[in-house]
């Protein structure tokens, strides 16, 4: 997810290859030169595989990564000497005109993180690649404005699938990833009104599909009769450009 104001530009995960970052920024009028920073939220290949070639920037200078202080032996940095700005984890920190926070998810990462990012009044927040929906997380995730949420998967799908039944328990597990029915679940009980723009993503390519995701939520936004905007991310798409 890429993050900018006028001053700074953050991008937080790193799963996509260097050339493809630099084909999405340039798709947005934005250029990997001025990144300000890298920010990770875990270590699975999905979030950090492009994390190397990206640090290393362009012009000789580097991109600062952020990562906790307990997942960044777990990746592997090979022979490149990135500039590494280790933290705990719920701890904050402003890069720029962007003050950011983290906080803990439940996901079988080493130090799994989300983060808000807050900037001239307005609140992002992104919140992925997690079991459940923790206390502390709906904490968090109040007087947002924009939400980036998961929902990965449909169970029914998910049973029937092609995964093993070792990677099935995984996911499903409160060490795993989201459901429709979940994240759908948090809108129905536990999302801000103040969001004005919910975003459900990292969905899976093998056991969901956009239209099991949009209706789903669609029907727990109209139950609480909110006037949220719904957008869906589709897997290898790149979203559109949200303005605040």
């Amino acid at each position: 997810m890429f993050v900018a104001t006028d001053r700074t530009r953050l991008l937080v995960d790193a799963g996509l290859s260097r050339r493809e970052v630099k084909k999405r920024l340039a798709a947005i009028g934005e250029d990997l030169a001025a990144l300000d920073a890298i920010l990770i939220t875990h270590e699975h290949t999905d979030h950090v595989s492009g994390l190397v070639p990206l640090s290393k920037g362009e012009d000789d200078r580097p991109i600062p990564v952020y990562v906790t202080q307990r997942t960044a032996p777990y990746i592997d940095w090979g022979e490149a000497t990135p500039v590494v700005e280790a933290f705990q984890a719920g701890c904050g920190f402003t890069i720029g005109d962007i003050d950011v926070a983290s906080f803990t998810i439940p996901h079988d990462a080493a130090d799994p993180v989300g983060y808000t990012l807050t900037a001239h009044g307005v609140k992002v927040a992104i919140a992925t690649d997690l079991g459940y929906v923790t206390d502390s997380l709906r904490v968090h995730l109040r007087k947002t404005d924009l939400l980036l949420l998961e929902s990965n998967h449909d169970l029914e799908m998910l049973r029937v699938g092609p995964y093993p039944w070792s990677v099935k328990q995984r996911v499903m597990s409160r060490r795993g990833h989201l459901s429709n029915e979940v994240a759908a679940g948090f809108i129905q009980n536990d999302l801000d009104t103040c969001v004005s723009t919910v975003v459900l993503g990292h969905i899976s390519e093998h056991n969901n599909h956009v239209e099991l995701v949009r209706n789903l939520a669609m029907k727990a936004l109209n139950g609480r009769a909110l006037f949220t905007r719904l957008v869906v991310a589709e897997p290898g798409v790149q979203s559109e450009v949200f303005t605040y």
